[in-house]
């Protein structure tokens, strides 16, 4: 009976972790659209990044209206849907993005494309909400971390392939797809077709996804604690935070690319520092906010819901800046690549450089998910050596097939090696492994920030390696011990996407006033971040008497 409860815990597993090969796919496969968006409607660099913006704004903004909407109900609406209906609402609402997105390419404006990517994003976000305290609890809570790492394993591959596909998809040819061809392509009569051809494939597979879920008896529906407490306090602080941040980013955007009647006698310069005070100020009231919501709420717990743990606070905090530092060193690589100091690397010389960052996410999610499978001791130890290099492998393999030039990554190899003694080190206890990873993550970005050259870009794209591992990790610790929160939690973790809004923004800042190379600090602080919350949260957990759960039985 048990040997067949395992087998269908496995086999829901292996479905569930369909979905996040789309997230991986369409996330990565936005930096395609952004440069064919810019050339065929004639944007500018900050229009053309609004692709990005109205993706993972709809994350934040899909997982606070869940919140919402359940307070205003007082129950938890995703907790009475199962998880497995969450996910099959959330793909269906995908399927309908979609369908709009062929529409909106067809009628040839831009604004409906970033509407209807938003409700493509709005459907992640849920599935998002769903699929992974789902994937958590699909075995023993110990292991939650390593059937998270299988399933971001297969995010990554779709992060490694889906420019790949899509650049095929839609020009028809994956090597020399410089800015030129790009721009030359864009002003073809007929360039949006195969747009609308893709997304007509795309939605058949949400649909298909949908239905694969729907019809599958070994997926059970996943509810969890029917037990619901209205959060009024935690809804109010998120809704006040939100306000701000609208405030702030609205007036930024407004005054973007128009005349500044108000601040026209300021400098350009100025202007910059004004700029950056904003997007801080804008991180210090997501941060500040959220600690202050964790201070009352152990003060007086009653109306704050999830925010009474303060491994979900910190955790949330976690996931902001996991996010955050993901994706603000890899958006600016492709500017400091084109450096005197990093070779002058410009055009489609960029792309293996790039390709490598996001495959080194797989490298480490790939061997993270090893112990899901359950080898012996020995083997085990063998394949965590022989895995991340097989997944290198793949990502070499990607970027040769693609046409692209994989002689200066052969070195990285070597880089690899360190990662794999990170996993050793680590020993499969979430904690430990968050606190050396983000040792080494903070290590790699000093010795880039301190040298130039072929080592300054090995360090800044292992960052990939020292990320790969950081979501799942931070997920299992920052939901264990919840009970009938965790839902609640997870929607609270997944609007912490947004930091891949406002980090980023904040370096770009930074590199405008500073540098671009020295704005690399900025991942060094999040790297630390990581490194402290790995450290505190074994305290936290001890506290409450759940460490075993989720830290010493994960090195048995």
């Amino acid at each position: 009976m048990e040997q067949n409860k395992s087998t269908n815990l496995k086999s829901a597993l292996y479905t569930l972790i369909t979905v996040f090969f789309f997230w991986g796919f369409i996330g990565a496969s936005n930096g395609v659209f952004i440069p064919f968006c810019k050339a065929k409607f004639g944007l500018d660099q900050f229009q053309s990044q609004l692709i990005d913006f109205a993706f993972y704004g709809a994350y934040y903004i899909g997982a606070l209206l869940l919140f919402i909407f359940s307070s205003i109900a007082r129950k938890d609406i995703l907790n009475g849907w199962g998880f497995k209906k969450g996910i099959i609402y959330g793909l269906l609402i995908s399927t309908f993005g979609a369908a709009l997105m062929i529409w909106a390419v067809t009628s040839g404006h831009y604004i409906l494309i970033l509407g209807a990517l938003f409700i493509v994003g709005l459907g992640f976000s849920l599935q998002q909400t769903s699929a992974q305290p789902f994937a958590a609890s699909l075995g023993e809570p110990h292991t939650a971390s390593n059937r998270l790492n299988l399933a971001g394993g297969v995010n990554s591959f779709g992060t490694t392939i889906g420019p790949v596909v899509v650049s095929f998809a839609l020009f028809g040819v994956i090597a020399n797809v410089n800015q030129e061809y790009i721009k030359q392509f864009a002003q073809k009569a007929n360039s949006l077709d195969k747009m609308e051809i893709l997304y007509m494939f795309v939605g058949a597979l949400f649909l298909l996804s949908a239905a694969l879920f729907f019809f599958s008896k070994k997926v059970p529906s996943g509810k969890g604690d029917p037990t619901f407490e209205p959060a009024k306090k935690a809804m109010t602080t998120l809704i006040v935070i939100t306000t701000f941040l609208v405030v702030i980013f609205g007036y930024i955007f407004a005054r973007y690319g128009q005349p500044d009647y108000i601040l026209h006698f300021i400098t350009n310069k100025e202007k910059d520092f004004l700029g950056l005070g904003l997007t801080i100020t804008s991180l210090l009231i997501v941060i500040f906010g959220l600690l202050f919501a964790n201070t009352a709420a152990q003060k007086k717990p009653e109306g704050w819901g999830a925010m009474k743990y303060p491994q979900l606070v910190l955790g949330m905090i976690g996931i902001f800046t996991y996010v955050g530092v993901e994706v603000t060193i890899q958006s600016n690589l492709g500017a400091l690549l084109g450096t005197k100091d990093f070779g002058g690397i410009t055009g489609s010389a960029i792309a293996p450089y790039i390709s490598m960052y996001w495959g080194s996410l797989m490298i480490g999610r790939w061997a993270g998910a090893i112990a899901v499978f359950n080898p012996s001791k020995g083997l085990r130890k063998v394949l965590l050596i022989v895995v991340p290099y097989v997944a290198f492998g793949v990502v070499l393999a990607v970027n040769s097939i693609s046409g692209q030039n994989i002689t200066p990554l052969y070195a990285y190899a070597g880089v690899v090696a360190i990662q794999i003694a990170g996993f050793f080190l680590g020993q499969d206890r979430p904690a430990r492994t968050l606190m050396i990873f983000g040792l080494l993550g903070m290590a790699a970005m000093i010795i880039g920030l301190l040298t130039t050259g072929n080592i300054a870009t090995y360090a800044f794209m292992s960052g990939g390696l020292f990320c790969s591992i950081l979501w799942p990790s931070i997920f299992a610790l920052a939901i264990a011990g919840l009970g009938k929160y965790t839902s609640q939690g997870s929607a609270f973790l997944v609007m912490m996407i947004l930091g891949g809004g406002i980090i980023p923004l904040l370096q770009g800042k930074l590199s405008d006033i500073m540098g671009i190379h020295q704005s690399y600090f900025i991942p060094v602080l999040c790297f630390s971040y990581l490194a402290f919350y790995g450290w505190r949260i074994i305290g936290i957990l001890k506290k409450q008497g759940i460490e075993h759960e989720v830290e010493l039985g994960a090195g048995h």
